[in-house]
């Protein structure tokens, strides 16, 4: 018994020299007051701007309103549980997202949980939501065009990887179907997809979801969903984690592609938090600082200098406008941060104009310098007659005598804007879509009845498929196209055509221009 004893004794001793105790000073808080979405907490003079708290039930938040008696936190979860008196703890970090390939396929939520039932993510390394843009010193010139699929905007508004277009309209006019068309058409181009779905529904996400998954574009796309039923705290940090996601692929030298969809549901989740804190509103009601977390958004967007990668991120933010106001608050906000704007005309929408693109209210600004040269030679001419075309026909519609020239334009027009319509999710080749507007800038259609300008520009479409590998990489490459190249693809195109030139009617010879300067 002696001998157990001082064993017992003897081990206690060893654990008590070998043991020594730490202690980490923890910050308690208490919440002194619950609303919607948001809660006042006292007690934590330490916390920092934007740092993660821990609330009862495994609830978030971050701290929004840093004051000098208490704290204006957003919830990020239920909150329904939690009640004045509870105790809340620091973290001792911002709020962070898991980044890495395994995202890559996967449904998730701001907070990086699962949404898809394929089990919690393996992502081993975490990125902040909240980061510098880079320096202006680190980013390189626009200069490599992200084909989207869809004729109108490749030839007359193009967008360059790494540029910031906007897609704006009225509701229900197109404009979740033209991000889903550009996100499709980079399938086997090497770019990567971030599909940002803010305050959505759950049977309009579903829906893109499933297109995604049926057109293989998962594979290549990570999709960051809340719902409207979700707290206004997760719509606001929505479009911050899956650009943090998608900065990480652009930081490995990927080019990337973001869409937010859309930034109405963002700024109306920002104001209801900043009233719900007691921010002072402005104009329309929106926080001074509505601008500011938008561009500190978009700025983050970019194409990295080769230095870093080259790496790029492209970034189209959507937006809606109500009853076609364009000068509204939130609209004029991200026309002056973005590099250009796509605009939707529900006019064009009800007349079957689609995609609904009004070329006039439309302009790319930077990615008509990364625009293929093939193209920029077939399009030089294309907008303005576009333009003329409407002014034009909104005239004839008063039925005033027009002479034969000015019918001439009103029918070339018409063929024009024949040629950029396009079903939905159906993306043309950019070989396809160079030999449909070189037969259009080359007057092929304008003898073509209106009723059967679908099928013969499908006929010359499928004439691409009889293109060298040659012409192909010509077509593709930095250099203009050369005359013989427009007058072989000319012929080819008018070999397709033959069988729906109505022989009744004239045709009508507009010159192939031959000036590659850009499009004004």
């Amino acid at each position: 018994m002696t001998n157990t004893f001082d064993e017992l004794f003897s081990n206690l001793e060893i654990a008590r020299n070998t043991t020594n105790a730490e202690l980490s000073p923890r910050e308690i808080g208490v919440i002194t007051s619950v609303a919607t979405g948001v809660a006042k907490v006292s007690g934590l003079p330490s916390v920092g701007f934007e740092e993660l708290l821990k609330f009862p039930g495994d609830v978030y938040g971050i701290a929004f309103n840093v004051d000098e008696d208490d704290i204006g936190v957003v919830l990020l979860g239920d909150y329904w549980h939690l009640q004045a008196g509870d105790e809340v703890e620091r973290c001792g970090h911002v709020v962070d997202v898991p980044v890495g390939n395994s995202l890559i396929g996967r449904i998730i939520t701001p907070l990086g949980k699962s949404l898809d039932g394929n089990g919690v993510l393996a992502a081993t390394q975490r990125l902040p939501v909240e980061r510098p843009s880079p320096a202006i010193m680190d980013r390189a010139a626009v200069s490599v065009p992200l084909q989207t699929g869809i004729k109108v905007v490749d030839a007359l508004i193009p967008v360059g990887r790494g540029q910031r277009e906007l897609i704006l309209g009225d509701r229900q006019t197109g404009k979740t179907a033209i991000a889903l068309d550009t996100i499709l058409n980079q399938r086997g181009k090497d770019v990567l997809c971030v599909y940002c779905a803010i305050g959505q529904r759950a049977s309009g996400v579903a829906k893109v979801i499933a297109k995604l998954r049926e057109e293989g574009a998962l594979e290549y796309t990570v999709v960051v969903v809340t719902e409207g039923n979700d707290p206004p705290g997760l719509a606001y940090l929505a479009p911050y984690a899956a650009t943090s996601i998608a900065e990480y692929f652009m930081e490995q030298g990927r080019d990337v592609l973001i869409v937010y969809d859309d930034l109405t549901h963002h700024a109306r989740a920002y104001r209801e938090l900043s009233l719900l804190l007691r921010r002072p509103p402005g104009r329309e009601a929106f926080p001074g600082d509505i601008f500011y977390i938008h561009s500190r958004l978009l700025e983050r967007a970019t194409h990295l200098s080769d230095e870093l990668g080259g790496g790029s991120l492209t970034a189209l933010p959507i937006i809606e406008t109500e009853a076609q106001d364009m000068s509204a608050y939130i609209p004029t906000n991200l026309i002056s941060i973005t590099d250009g704007q796509i605009y939707l005309s529900p006019e064009l929408f009800e007349l079957g104009v689609l995609p609904a693109v009004d070329v006039g209210k439309s302009v790319s600004r930077v990615g008509g310098k990364a625009q293929r040269a093939a193209y920029r030679s077939v399009t030089v001419d294309l907008k303005l007659a576009y333009a003329q075309f409407e002014e034009l026909e909104t005239f004839a519609r008063f039925g005033a005598r027009l002479d034969e020239q000015t019918l001439a334009m009103i029918e070339h027009g018409r063929r024009i804007r024949a040629c950029l319509m396009q079903s939905e999710f159906a993306p043309v080749s950019m070989a396809e879509q160079i030999i449909v507007l070189i037969a259009l800038t080359g007057a092929l259609f304008d003898p073509v009845p209106l009723a059967k300008m679908p099928a013969a520009e499908q006929a010359v479409r499928q004439a691409a498929a009889n293109l060298s590998d040659d012409m192909l990489a010509r077509l593709a490459s930095t250099e203009k196209l050369s005359h013989q190249d427009k007058v072989g693809l000319l012929q080819l195109a008018e070999q397709a055509m033959k069988g729906f030139l109505a022989e009744s009617e004239p045709t009508i010879e507009v010159p192939i221009s031959t000036d590659v300067s850009e499009p004004s």
